[in-house]
Order: C-alpha cells, then sequence, then structure tokens
C-alpha cells in the first residue's frame, strides 16, 4: 500500500517565523543535469542577475530578478522585475517592473534587480520593490482586474517623467504602497533586502538603511531600521527605538525572524551594527499603539507610532569598534562586524553568522550560538558557543537534528554540532557561497557563486551524494515545495523533480 507523502508550498524564505532554512518535503532527488534535462521538470528564463529566492505559493512561483531580458517590449531599460510563473510548468503569468532609484548607483545598483524574496498568504504577495516600496500585490496580477484601492500602475512602472504605459494582464496589481525612503528618510545602500515576516496582521520590515556614496557616512542617523506595517492598509505600526543608525558600518542587510521562546513570541532582527536584538511581538489580534505591551510608553514625535518593547541584546562582536565605524573602513585587520544573514530560532536558541564586512571590513567571521530565554543585555551571558568562519559569512544556517549547516565566503561548508559549536565536518568549494542551503529529505544542498551545486547526505560523517555544475553563479537559496526542488541560477529558474522509474 503506497503511503501519501505531505507536500507544502514554501510561501517565505526559510520555515514559517523561525526562518530555518529545512523542509519537510520528501522523494526530491540527489542529482540533476541542466544539460541532459534529467530530472528537470522545467526551467524558466529569468534577467541577467537573480540574487532573490524563488517562493511557491497558491500554484504560483515568484522569484526577483532583473530586466535584461524583458519580458515585456513596455519595459525597456534597468528595472527591479518580480517575475511570476504558473507552479505546474513554468509559463510566465505576469510580472512587477520598477524602475531604478536614479539618486547614485550606491542607491540601487545597476542590474542588481528586485533582491528581497516575496512574502505570500491567500491571494496576497507582499514584497520589497528595489526602490525600497514595501508593496502588497494581488497574486493573480492584473489578470483579474485592477483591484486597487492603489489605481497608479500605470505611472509607477516609469521613471519619473516618462509618459505612462499601458497597463495589461501580464502586470503586476499593486494593492497598496508604502515607500520607506520617502516616508522615513532612509537612505538604503546598494539595493533594498528583506524578506518581510508576517505575524498575524502585522509585517515586519528590514529598512535597508546604511551608508551615503562615500561609505564613511550615515547621512540617516535617526533613521529606523526595523519597522512593522498593517498587513491589510500599509499603514506604519511601529519602529524600532534602538538609534542603529550611527553604528551601521556599511547598510542592514538581515530580515526578521520569529521565536517562541516559552510560549512568549519574540522579533529577531540582526542590526547592520553586529548586535542581535529581541522584540516583544505585537499583539496579532490588534494594530499596535503607545499603550500595546509590545511597546514603549514613548511615541515617535509627531507620527503616534508605537516603538518596538526591547526583550535583549546580544552584541556578536563586542571587542570591535563601537564609535566613529567608519574610520575603519577597507581595514582587512581591524574593523567593526554587521550581519547580512537572518537569525534561525532553534530549540530557544539562536544561531546567527557574523563578521568583517565582505567588501570593507576585517576577515575575522563566526557562527554564533546564543541563549533566547535571557533578558536585558545579553553579551556577556548569552553566548553559549562561538564557531570560527573562514571569512564572513552571507549565510543563514540550516539546523536539522542537532547539526548546523553553514557556508562562508572563505570558500567552505561547514557542518557543526548545536549543542556544542563542535565541528563534524567541513568541504573546499570552488567559489564564495552566497546562498543559504536547504535541508530536506536527509540531504543538505548548497550551491556556489562558481555554479557548483553540492548535495550532501545529511549526518555527522560527511558524505557526498553528487556535484552539479550549474553554469553560472548562484545566489539564491534552493527552495523545495510540493515534492519539487527549486535551483536559481542568474539567469533561469529550474524545477526539478525526481524521475518516476
Amino acid at each position: 500500500m503506497a503511503i501519501a507523502v505531505a507536500a507544502e508550498d514554501q510561501p517565505q524564505w526559510g520555515q514559517r517565523f523561525s526562518r530555518n532554512m529545512v523542509s519537510e518535503e520528501k522523494g526530491l532527488p540527489q542529482s540533476f543535469d541542466p544539460k541532459t534535462g534529467q530530472n528537470i521538470k522545467w526551467s524558466a528564463r529569468l534577467g541577467t542577475e537573480t540574487h532573490a529566492t524563488p517562493v511557491v505559493a497558491q500554484g504560483r512561483v515568484l522569484i526577483g530578478t532583473n530586466n535584461q531580458n524583458p519580458r515585456n517590449p513596455k519595459n525597456q531599460g534597468d528595472r527591479g522585475v518580480l517575475m511570476c510563473f504558473d507552479e505546474k510548468d513554468g509559463a510566465f503569468l505576469w510580472q512587477l517592473a520598477v524602475p531604478k532609484i536614479t539618486n547614485s548607483v550606491y542607491w540601487d545598483w545597476p542590474r542588481a534587480g528586485i533582491c528581497s524574496p516575496a512574502t505570500v498568504e491567500s491571494n496576497r504577495v507582499y514584497i520589497v520593490s528595489n526602490r525600497g516600496e514595501v508593496m502588497c500585490l494581488d497574486l493573480e496580477g492584473q489578470a483579474n482586474g485592477n483591484d486597487g484601492p492603489y489605481r497608479d500602475e500605470a505611472r509607477h512602472a516609469v521613471p519619473p517623467g516618462d509618459a505612462p504605459v499601458e497597463i495589461g494582464s501580464t502586470d503586476a496589481d499593486i494593492l497598496w504602497l508604502f515607500d520607506v525612503p520617502n516616508e522615513l528618510k532612509v537612505r538604503q545602500h546598494d539595493s533594498a533586502h528583506s524578506s518581510i515576516l508576517l505575524h498575524g496582521s502585522h509585517l515586519y520590515v528590514n529598512t535597508s538603511n546604511g551608508v551615503d556614496d562615500s561609505h564613511k557616512k550615515i547621512t540617516a542617523p535617526d533613521a529606523p531600521s526595523l519597522i512593522v506595517l498593517d498587513q491589510a492598509t500599509g499603514r506604519l505600526e511601529a519602529c524600532d527605538a534602538e538609534h542603529i543608525g550611527p553604528r551601521i558600518f556599511h547598510s542592514t542587510w538581515s530580515s526578521p525572524a520569529l521565536a517562541d521562546v516559552n510560549g512568549k513570541p519574540l522579533i529577531l532582527f540582526a542590526g547592520g551594527d553586529g548586535v542581535v536584538y529581541a522584540f516583544e511581538a505585537l499583539p496579532t489580534n490588534a494594530v499596535a499603539s503607545a499603550a500595546s505591551p509590545a511597546a514603549t510608553a514613548d511615541v515617535q514625535a509627531g507620527k503616534g507610532v508605537a516603538t518596538l518593547k526591547k526583550v535583549w541584546q546580544f552584541d556578536c562582536d563586542p571587542t570591535a569598534p563601537k564609535e566613529e565605524v567608519h574610520r575603519y573602513n577597507g581595514n582587512r585587520k581591524e574593523s567593526p562586524s554587521n550581519i547580512k544573514s537572518m537569525p534561525v530560532f532553534y530549540q530557544n536558541r539562536v544561531y546567527v553568522t557574523v563578521g568583517g564586512d565582505l567588501w570593507w571590513g576585517k576577515h575575522q567571521a563566526w557562527l554564533k550560538c546564543i541563549d533566547a530565554t535571557k533578558t536585558g543585555d545579553i553579551t556577556r551571558t548569552g553566548e553559549r558557543w562561538s564557531y570560527p568562519l573562514e571569512r564572513h559569512s552571507m549565510v543563514t544556517p540550516a539546523i536539522r537534528d542537532g547539526l548546523v549547516y553553514v557556508a562562508d565566503s572563505g570558500r567552505k561548508i561547514h557542518c557543526v554540532d548545536a549543542e556544542t559549536g563542535q565541528p563534524y565536518w567541513t568541504q573546499e568549494t570552488q567559489g564564495e557561497i552566497w546562498a543559504s542551503p536547504l535541508v530536506a529529505d536527509g540531504k543538505v544542498y548548497f550551491a556556489s557563486r562558481s555554479g557548483e551545486f553540492w548535495v550532501f547526505a545529511t549526518g555527522k560523517e560527511k558524505k557526498m551524494l553528487s556535484t552539479i555544475d550549474m553554469g553560472e553563479a548562484i545566489s539564491g537559496t534552493p527552495v523545495a515545495a510540493n515534492g519539487v526542488l527549486y535551483v536559481t541560477t542568474m539567469s533561469r529558474l529550474y524545477a526539478i523533480r525526481q524521475a518516476t522509474p
């Protein structure tokens, strides 16, 4: 008798809430070949740079990319693009095309596209565009009409001053939009990046605040790093009040996660200052207010916006410089640290990669394990262990059965004991690893910037199952949904399924 295997969507980056890079999918392939088509269900053409991770929900696959291979002749030139495909066959359905910020290249890096993964609930898509706008989109696009209340898609799709374009059935339907840089005076750097955390009726979003073009000044020192918006309307509900801005060494890269610490929900956020913060989650059945138990009594001046109540903070690099941090710009031996990965919650602990900035900081880096049950400044008391990495890591850890799988820009994969930090095995790679791993079906999948795709068996002993040459760099995390593995290279999205004998 056949046993049904549970399969489900993957509507956000990482496990729902905890952000752990694991999946319960079964029957996934341990090898495949894009050249011969072995185990390839379908593939779809993207732009020429794809740094986002796909999400799969309601029969749709969504992925951010650029516009160097335009799908729509009306949208020419550099754009950030979110593409939507049919899950069953990869047919193109619709796209969001967003013109670039033209202040300077350091606001919205050329050809980087939309780097943020989408978050989907029901028929709503939540995304941060390349311009730092938090958007709510209709999962059906314009195919079922322009639902509003936002109705200005024709003008939004072109640079300021250009004539509006005609909107058709293969265009996105924007339901509401919150312009973070303009509303909150945020100075994003290189690109906006945030995988939105949806908890109850609230959206938790990283603002991507960072340095100016010189890389030596924060022009928005008072801007928030973490904000909360109402899911239904996009109304600003709350902000952090940690005044992180002056200590941001490069930019704010990390996305928020949720921890359930002994029944109490906490929002985890890694700041651009190398500090992990835990805030009380806002009530899931009510909007935030200054009197909310998850907000302090202070209200930001003139805005009527609550501030998130901090439960604890952990400085991942306490001996690093904390004042005039940009004096260390370009110093590969001494500098502040920052965090590009997401914190992961697992059994009352938080796991995060941290270190000197990949482009501007020192080479020293670590995987940290933090006790999530404490309160206050837990820098001295909260560290359970610290494991040295080769160089800065952009990788969010994957944790399964007491093992942590992680990689770094020093071209090395690591398997570490979650309880002690003891290393079990490592693997050298040809290229840097920016993509986070995926653990699913007794396998762990890694991908590198040199185009290597690695498949290992999970466990304390290293067992390589296969290596695949993908032909070009990979930045996005592998994703599993409904019995299919999704792998994204710079220019193609692959849906991979174990062929039936």
